[in-house]
Order: structure tokens, then sequence, then C-alpha cells
């Protein structure tokens, strides 16, 4: 199938109605408890994931290479990330459900946030070959969704803690939050970890180097010690409950100015991505 970039962008356009349509739904279904609205919702949701992904997979094979070689690609594909990692998990663990109310959002943003870049083809660079470069990415955009619940059930402990009244008594208890936000988190460490160490290969491949030094490089070590520390912490020192949360909310902005801040800079060889 030949896609243009006319057709690519209106696409995009269209996938981005359906998230935000899935947002109000799931919304309105949560907020006055309406099952229908909420159920109405996860299936807008799953079949703009569905669209989303056809959409990523056809302009993959029309460029020639993975949505990571401008910002438009990057932000598509971290919403696509978020909104199948929620579903992925959401089967293994359905007390998450209610990580929706910030992930639907999240997604749709990420995608309506892509599309004010501009969405021409790049030519693949040949240090961007690389199986490790793929691997690379694709455990840090695993991390990030991950991360992104984690720290939706963070936010989740901190507002039920605080007033346990309204929609939020449908949340699930307490402990539950505590205990699941740490649980995403130690997951996100783990694919944060790994896919640092894959990208210490790649570079290695392509420069003859493990590490440069380079802003991103450095804020991503400084966000796997973070998360490290969070997890240390509550394994071995007993944080939990609600300082537990906010340190974790801390890691996961710390997160974000690694993936998105850094990358922005000129210094930085990732901001190759954002140009």
């Amino acid at each position: 199938m030949k896609l243009s970039l006319e057709m690519y962008i209106s696409a995009n356009w269209a996938v981005v109605i359906v998230y935000v349509l899935a947002t109000i739904a799931n919304a309105i279904g949560v907020l006055f408890k309406n099952s229908r609205s909420e159920r109405l919702g996860y299936w807008a949701a799953a079949c703009g994931l569905a669209l989303h992904t056809g959409l990523i997979a056809v302009w993959w094979r029309e460029v020639g290479h993975g949505p990571y070689m401008s910002p438009n690609e990057v932000l598509s594909s971290d919403a696509w990330m978020t909104m199948a990692c929620f579903f992925i998990f959401l089967k293994i663990y359905p007390r998450i459900k209610s990580v929706s109310i910030l992930a639907f959002p999240a997604t749709f943003l990420m995608l309506a946030l892509s599309m004010f870049y501009n969405p021409g083809i790049r030519t693949l660079p040949a240090t961007f070959r690389s199986v490790w470069l793929i691997i690379h990415i694709g455990l840090y955009k695993i991390a990030l969704a991950t991360l992104v619940i984690a720290c939706a059930l963070a936010i989740f402990y901190l507002l039920k803690k605080r007033k346990d009244s309204g929609w939020l008594q449908q949340l699930p208890a307490l402990e539950t939050l505590d205990i699941y936000s740490y649980r995403f988190a130690g997951f996100g460490f783990i694919f944060w970890t790994i896919g640092m160490l894959a990208g210490s290969i790649w570079a290695y491949q392509s420069w003859g180097r493990f590490w440069g030094w380079d802003p991103t490089e450095t804020w991503s070590l400084i966000t796997c010690l973070m998360f490290g520390a969070y997890l240390h912490l509550r394994r071995f020192f007993g944080w939990k409950e609600s300082r537990a949360a906010w340190f974790l909310i801390v890691c996961f902005a710390i997160s974000l100015v690694t993936i998105f801040g850094m990358a922005t800079l000129s210094g930085s060889i990732h901001s190759e991505y954002f140009k």
C-alpha cells in the first residue's frame, strides 16, 4: 500500500480523534459510574490502537526504517507503546484498570503533539542500521510505558489517601495501589537498564566506545540510579506509602527530562531525533 504524506497526516488525526473519544467515554464511565460508557471507551481505545498499529506498520514500510527518526515518529511510537502496554498489562493485572484515566489522555496528547512536527521521510544513517539500536529504542519505549503506569498508580495513591470519596472509591485499596506502583517501577527499571546496556553496545559498534558522556547518556544513567534508589529504599529501608509515591513521581519527571528534554540539546547525539 502506497501512503502519501497527506494520507499519513490525515490518518494520524483520525487516530487522535478516536483516542479522544475513548478518553471522554472512559472518563464519563468512571466519574459517573456508567459501565456502558466505560466499556465504550475501552472499545474505542482498542480500535484506535488497531488503527494506530496499522498506520505505523505502513509508514515503516514506506520509509524503510522504524518509527524513531523524527519527533513525529518518536512521539507517535511512544503513544502507541503506552496504549499497547496498558492493554497487555491489563490482561495480566486487572487491578490497574483505573490507570486508563491517565493512560488514555497521555496517549492522545503524545500523538497530537507529534502532528505539530514535520513527518517527512528521513534517510537512515549507516550507524543506525543496527539491531542493537532497535533493541535500545524498543526497550526504552517499553520502560516509558510501564513508568507511566507506575506514576499513575502513585498519583492515585496520593489522591485516594487525601480524600477517598466519589470516583476515587472505585480505585483499588491504598495498599494495592502502593504495591502495584512499586511493581511497575521495578518493571520500568529493568527495561530502562537493559535498554541502556543495549545502547552502549550500539555505541561501541558505531563509534568504538561504550560511553561518551553525551547529555542524554548521562541523564539516562542518573534516571537509572534514581529508580534504583527508589527500589532500594523500598526494599531495604521500608519506604512506602506517601513518601515513596512522591519519590516515584519525581523519578518519573526526571525520566521525561531525560527522554524528551536532553534529546533536544544540540550537543547530544540524540538531538537528531528532535530536529
